[in-house]
């Protein structure tokens, strides 16, 4: 489905890579909405994403995140759940209130965002694409919080590729794939890992292939968005991308 004739949602769309995504979107005429709790780098995203609409939003909070959605104009056609919180503590001193929160922007909010999204995709299929990362493959010391909530949508992502494949609706989980630069990683990377990152920007064709092609076949996979985002430019005379699954990570 031509992205032009898409409405696509994008959460924590206020920096980092949901705001690569975003601008890569937009420049490819997709419909956007633009969500995150910080209204100020929400702003500067949707200034560079003419047309979109953003919405400021908890995404850990329950009614916060259902008065979102109902800001949604008409069907939505992909879904990327982007938005996280990694705060590295040690599991004795984290607290309930940031464990809670952390699963709830990962998981609950990924649940929410979805069954909101489900009945129009159940009419005409679409593309949900939860971002994850190694932190969704192993556990990382000082992680507990995030790991649970990676681990969570990967089984998540799981289950909706098989419920929905009658219907055309395709589920991944994505990990970066390369080390990227953002204020997530700022918290996370040394300076060995900084000196190889990358602008985030140079995975988000990754996300519009998927929401372009919608390769059944790798439905409830995760997938590798640095690789799909070299592949950008393998595309057949069709326009279909050659997926193999050597691209599954």
């Amino acid at each position: 489905m031509k992205l032009a004739d898409q409405t696509i949602v994008v959460t924590g769309a206020a920096q980092g890579l949901g705001a690569a995504i975003a601008r890569h979107l937009a420049g490819q005429g997709a419909r956007l909405v633009l969500m995150d709790y910080n209204a100020e780098g929400l702003a500067q995203t949707q200034t560079l994403s003419p047309g979109a609409l953003a919405i400021t939003v908890d995404l850990s909070d329950e009614s916060d995140t259902a008065r979102a959605i109902a800001k949604i104009p008409g069907p939505v056609h992909t879904l990327i759940h982007n938005a996280a919180i990694l705060r590295v503590e040690p599991v004795d001193v984290v607290s309930l209130a940031t464990f809670q929160a952390t699963l709830n922007v990962g998981i609950q909010a990924a649940f929410q965002l979805t069954q909101a999204v489900w009945p129009a995709m159940k009419a005409g299929g679409g593309a949900l694409v939860f971002v994850s990362s190694r932190s969704g493959v192993e556990g990382f010391v000082d992680e507990t919080a995030y790991c649970a909530a990676k681990h969570a949508l990967e089984g998540f992502s799981k289950c909706l590729a098989m419920e929905g494949a009658a219907q055309g609706i395709a589920s991944y989980t994505i990990t970066p794939g390369h080390l990227m630069h953002t204020p997530m990683s700022e918290t996370t990377y040394g300076p060995e890992q900084r000196a190889k990152w990358i602008d985030p920007i140079r995975l988000a064709p990754a996300f519009a292939m998927l929401a372009r092609d919608r390769p059944m076949a790798l439905s409830g996979q995760r997938l590798d968005a640095w690789q799909l985002s070299q592949q950008e430019t393998e595309h057949d005379n069709a326009g279909h991308l050659r997926l193999d699954r050597r691209q599954q990570r």
